[in-house]
């Protein structure tokens, strides 16, 4: 660590060369069934991953297909730091686009894996008392599954951060953090490449230069338009029309 990094310390995965803005890749999903699940029948959409071995896949689509499922665990000396894996996708995503009574059915049952499967170690928890005695049923909402959620909000470029998780203690200079990695995800069959981001937010924002350098050159392009329009307006004004002319005038002056 170069530098004072102060908690949250926000874990990032980055891919290259991956393509998630294409348009057949896009498409396959089901924004219905993400919210109705089995309810919602009609599955199209979702080609080449609608269905296997005759029954529905939920949640359907070649992105859920091919969900990122490298693991990460990071330690300081002797020192194991906890991953906060909670709150990573938006809540909108989460309250608004997810069912909360939808749950996996089917999914990576196929003869060919894309990516990770869904965790089965996510628990929704139903209290029933019958006679005084509490029984608990267990199930697993996509709701809950926020790797998933956060998968699904394809990006824009080839090259890409997606948050995993953060780390809520502070790490200072000159420490030594280790990654241990479970390296899932192939990113070899297309000549992708993989990274890990460790980075610290301000009140402005994560540090990516992209999003200050796109509205900086707007701001300066707008302001520079601005300045030639207001050139040509001193050095040719427009004409001011003849007001006989409008419409309620002529009304008046043929009165």
């Amino acid at each position: 660590v170069h530098k004072h990094m102060k908690a949250p310390i926000f874990i990032y995965y980055q891919l290259d060369n991956y393509y998630q803005n294409h348009r057949r890749y896009v498409k396959s999903r089901s924004d219905q069934q993400l919210l109705h699940g089995l309810q919602h029948n009609d599955t199209s959409s979702c080609t080449p991953e609608e269905s296997s071995n005759g029954l529905p896949i939920v949640p359907c689509g070649l992105i859920a297909w091919s969900l990122f499922n490298d693991t990460y665990s990071f330690s300081r000396g002797t020192h194991k730091l906890r991953v906060n894996r909670k709150n990573i996708a938006w809540k909108s995503d989460r309250n608004h686009k997810f069912g909360k009574q939808v749950y996996p059915f089917n999914f990576q049952n196929g003869t060919l894996i894309g990516g990770g499967k869904l965790d089965p170690n996510i628990p929704y928890v139903r209290s029933i008392v019958l006679q005084y005695e509490a029984v608990y049923r267990f199930k697993w909402k996509l709701s809950d599954q926020e790797d998933l959620i956060v998968w699904m909000r394809t990006a824009a470029l080839p090259s890409f951060r997606k948050l995993y998780g953060r780390i809520e203690e502070d790490l200072n200079v000159d420490d030594v953090v280790v990654v241990n990695l479970l390296n899932n995800y192939n990113t070899y069959s297309f000549g992708g490449t993989k990274k890990l981001v460790l980075s610290t937010s301000s009140w402005l924002g994560g540090r990516n230069n992209f999003l200050g350098m796109a509205y900086t050159s707007v701001g300066f392009s707008s302001v520079l338009v601005a300045f030639v329009f207001l050139l040509l307006h001193v050095r040719k004004p427009r004409p001011y029309g003849d007001a006989s002319c409008i419409s309620w005038n002529k009304k008046s002056i043929s009165g």
